[in-house]
């Protein structure tokens, strides 16, 4: 059975109508991500991933930065634990593989660690708090 659902990566000029839908439901509506942290002025110069279901509903979405940060991953509540969240890491990646990138890094929400570390991800430091979250950074080397 194929995937129920389509990642493509996308510029914020193509997709910020509908990257924004999903980021502001789950990280300033569910996380209570303050506003001004969430629109950091990046998403400009980022390349986004975007999953879309086969009605063209936009239900997950990622970025990675021009050094290799992955972040902003963000899966709609009633589309999590369909492996939509792996497919957005996995179009990420590959794009950085593209790209001959030594290395991604992202901070984890510390629950989602063990997502990211059967992705090869290793967790470094200490965990910090990032918009009231607790984070750990954490690295895949390419």
């Amino acid at each position: 059975m194929s995937n129920p659902f389509t990642v493509h990566l996308i510029s914020w000029h193509d997709g910020e109508p509908l990257l924004r839908v999903i980021r502001e439901k789950v990280f300033i509506q569910e996380q209570h991500v303050p506003v001004e942290l969430e629109w950091d002025g990046l998403d400009d110069s980022c390349h986004h991933a975007l999953a879309l279901t086969a009605k063209g509903e936009a239900v997950a979405c990622g970025r990675i930065t021009a050094d290799g940060h992955i972040g902003r991953v963000a899966v709609l509540p009633e589309w999590r634990l369909k492996h939509i969240g792996t497919a957005i890491l996995e179009m990420l990646v590959d794009y950085a593989r593209s790209q001959n990138y030594p290395k991604v890094e992202l901070n984890a929400q510390l629950q989602a660690i063990p997502v990211y570390q059967k992705f090869g991800f290793e967790a470094e430091g200490e965990e910090f708090m990032d918009a009231n979250i607790p984070h750990r950074k954490m690295t895949l080397q390419l």
